[in-house]
């Protein structure tokens, strides 16, 4: 099974590689795809750097994890970056061993209904899911039932937590010159500094 992590990586933090090698382990995923938006449609764009640099700092991120690899699938597409067609792109190169799983936090899945085509989603990959420190598991647990009643949706829960790192507050301390050892790799927070990245708006 090959895990498929969408997201803006703006900036990619120990949050997203801590939860993922979780995943990577709980379910025995040969590999996790990184695949940083180009222009993700339910994000303030204005605020995300270009994406040439966000796939630079996920690259430099995962570089020392054989299991995670990086793709540029959706910067080569024009328009917003819908996952449904991206899992369908990956869908057309699988081997007949192989399935997708799409990793998503515990808000994603909430607001899955707002997604483009969200009920083919669930026929192309099954759906692991990550709580934070916050989320509500009675309502996260309502969704999962009604998805899989409706969809025969094929949805694991991850037994850890995502941790409460935050690509905004990094943002935020970046822009006031604070520090953000610990919250990011040295690499990328060496990238961003030497690139000026999120010193204005």
């Amino acid at each position: 099974m090959l895990g498929i992590m969408g997201g803006t990586f703006n900036p990619i933090h120990y949050g997203h590689l801590l939860m993922c090698e979780g995943i990577r382990e709980e379910f025995n995923l040969k590999k996790i795809i990184f695949i940083p938006a180009k222009i993700p449609p339910h994000k303030d764009n204005t605020k995300i750097i270009e994406a040439h640099d966000r796939l630079c700092m996920v690259d430099l991120a995962i570089a020392d994890n054989p299991f995670f690899v990086s793709s540029d699938i959706e910067m080569k597409r024009e328009g917003s970056s819908y996952t449904v067609d991206t899992l369908k792109a990956y869908q057309e190169h699988l081997k007949n061993e192989d399935s997708l799983a799409l990793i998503v936090g515990a808000d994603s899945l909430i607001q899955f209904e707002t997604w483009r085509d969200y009920g083919e989603i669930f026929k192309l990959a099954k759906i692991i899911v990550a709580s934070r420190p916050d989320t509500k598991e009675d309502i996260l647990d309502n969704f999962i039932n009604r998805f899989k009643e409706k969809f025969d949706a094929n949805i694991l829960k991850f037994s850890g937590k995502a941790m409460d790192y935050s690509s905004t507050e990094i943002r935020r301390r970046v822009k006031k010159g604070l520090s953000i050892k610990y919250q990011v790799p040295p690499e990328v927070e060496n990238y961003i500094f030497k690139n000026r990245l999120y010193v204005s708006d």
